[in-house]
């Protein structure tokens, strides 16, 4: 589990295609302080596992569902990616909980600078819409943001200077990919709640019809 406040900007080091698959190596500081072989690292808000490290480097193996899911497909070295070790029972939790579980992809749409904030319109996947209020909780490649306006197909979020000089929302521009993970709470709470909302029947089609006669 994680909270959303990113630890450091890391770099891709290196990238091994393996097929269906790739090895990720990533160049980092402060989230190899104490990390360990099997440690959980988010990676621009996906969670990965550390299968080798050394001193300033890091790899995790990144399987064909991560990459088919989310904005890790593609990647290259140089890339600078937001990282974040998992959070402990004794730490304060600054964001909201993440899993570090992608949801969906979404695209920065555009940017409005202001001059001590910039507010950030991100297109989602319909099905993502329903789990956004308005000052609800996203994550945004791996960085926990509150909703300022959540819409069908969009949302925005106002980024502080912190947030834009210290993650990768900082320099992603108009069109680029970023990971989403909606509040796990609100699909809690929806799984919950359907077992006593009223259930619709199927409509039987003419061929479901002639099939049951």
């Amino acid at each position: 589990m994680f909270t959303g406040i990113v630890e450091e900007l890391g770099t891709v080091e290196a990238v091994e295609d393996q097929g269906d698959a790739i090895r990720l190596t990533i160049r980092a500081a402060t989230v190899l302080a104490d990390a360990g072989l099997g440690d959980s690292i988010a990676v621009n808000g996906c969670c990965l596992t550390v299968a080798e490290r050394t001193g300033e480097t890091w790899t995790a193996d990144v399987m064909q569902e991560t990459l088919d899911k989310t904005s890790l497909y593609g990647v290259r070295p140089g890339d600078r990616v937001n990282l974040e070790r998992a959070v402990t029972a004794d730490k304060r939790l600054g964001g909201h909980i993440v899993q570090g579980h992608v949801d969906g992809v979404g695209q920065v749409v555009r940017r409005t600078p202001s001059e001590h904030w910039e507010v950030v319109e991100v297109s989602l996947p319909a099905e993502m819409s329903r789990y956004l209020v308005d000052k609800g909780s996203i994550t945004v490649d791996g960085v926990s943001l509150t909703v300022v306006e959540a819409g069908a197909e969009s949302f925005t979020v106002s980024l502080i200077p912190e947030t834009l000089a210290r993650t990768t929302l900082g320099f992603r521009s108009p069109g680029d990919r970023v990971n989403l993970e909606t509040d796990v709470i609100a699909k809690h709470v929806e799984k919950l709640l359907g077992a006593y909302l009223p259930q619709h029947p199927q409509q039987s089609t003419p061929q479901n019809q002639e099939n049951n006669s």
